[in-house]
This record gives C-alpha cells, sequence and structure tokens, in this order.
C-alpha cells in the first residue's frame, strides 16, 4: 500500500502541477489585464488559488515520496494536498484526477500495516 501511495502521490503532483500552473497563470493575467477579468470573472479567493497552486502539488509529490519510509506523515501530505486543491479550484474536470489519486494515496499510507521504523530525526 505504501509504493500505490508513492505511484499515486507522484501522479496526482505532476497533474496538479498542471491545474496549478493554468490557475496562478489566469490570476496573474486577470490582475495585469482588467480586460480578462471583466470578461471570464475572477476566482473568488485569488489568494488561496496561488498559494494551493504552489502548495498542493508540492504535497502531493513529497506525501508520495514519504510514504514507503514515513507513512504516516505522507498520507497526511497527501490528504492536505487534496483538501488544498478541492478548497481552491473545486472538483471538476480539471481536478478530479489530481485529488482523487492524492485521497486515495493518503488513505493508502494511513491505512499501510506496518508501522514505521522509530528512526532520529537528526
Amino acid at each position: 500500500m505504501r509504493n500505490a501511495a508513492l505511484a499515486l502521490g507522484i501522479i496526482a503532483g505532476c497533474f496538479g502541477m498542471i491545474v496549478g500552473f493554468v490557475g496562478f497563470g489566469y490570476t496573474e493575467l486577470a490582475r495585469n489585464f482588467s480586460e480578462v477579468e471583466e470578461a471570464f470573472g475572477m476566482f473568488a479567493d485569488p489568494e488561496l488559488v496561488r498559494i494551493a497552486s504552489i502548495l498542493s502539488p508540492m504535497l502531493a509529490i513529497a506525501g508520495g515520496a514519504m510514504a514507503p519510509s514515513r507513512a504516516f506523515l505522507g498520507g497526511l501530505f497527501l490528504i492536505l494536498s487534496a483538501a488544498g486543491m478541492y478548497m481552491a479550484f473545486g472538483f471538476n474536470v480539471f481536478t478530479m484526477f489530481p485529488i482523487a489519486f492524492a485521497g486515495l494515496g493518503g488513505v493508502l499510507a494511513l491505512a499501510a500495516g506496518k508501522p514505521d521504523e522509530p528512526k532520529a530525526h537528526f
């Protein structure tokens, strides 16, 4: 289950980066050109979109990479990534796979059978 969380987290992060590039780029475009915002509108909270565009894919990739060795923390990162993408972008055709993959990877990492090995952090 840890290896499945690894794969799902990395895939979710890669798809999430595409969503993040588009989301962050659109907020920049609408901020610099008011015509774009008048024609197509703006996100309810552009700052949340900007923050989630950067943090959510990063948390998904980091959580997936951590899942084999630190399953609890990796699963927590994956769940936070899915929640961040959902809060910023909602659930739609572009975000359904990153949200679903990160969420499932997080659940699999948290449900991994054996406990983490005790290791020193430093």
